[in-house]
């Protein structure tokens, strides 16, 4: 059994690991039936300076991270948006 302090370690090191990233952020954490669906705010490179061969510039994204009970990720994909942050700066 896991619990929520296991699961953000578990995202944030994942995230490292395998998206090129700066700095990580576990934003939402919600346990459900059988998982533990999570949000993270991601700074990245923006790819398409980067391919244009310009000066990087940090951009903000977000992931949707879903972990097992066994702290396993079972998903993870980037959001176009975060609804929660933007009615959070009101």
């Amino acid at each position: 059994m896991s619990n929520i302090i296991d699961v953000k370690k578990t995202v944030v090191k994942f995230l490292k690991e395998n998206i090129k990233c700066y700095d990580v952020t576990v934003i939402k954490i919600e346990k459900g039936q059988e998982s533990w669906n999570t949000v993270a705010e991601v700074y990245e490179d923006d790819s398409f300076l980067k391919s244009m061969k310009l000066p990087p510039k940090q951009v903000r994204l977000f992931y949707s991270v879903r972990v097992d009970e066994n702290l396993e990720i079972t998903s993870f994909e980037r959001l176009n948006s975060f609804e929660g942050m933007d009615s959070a700066a009101q």
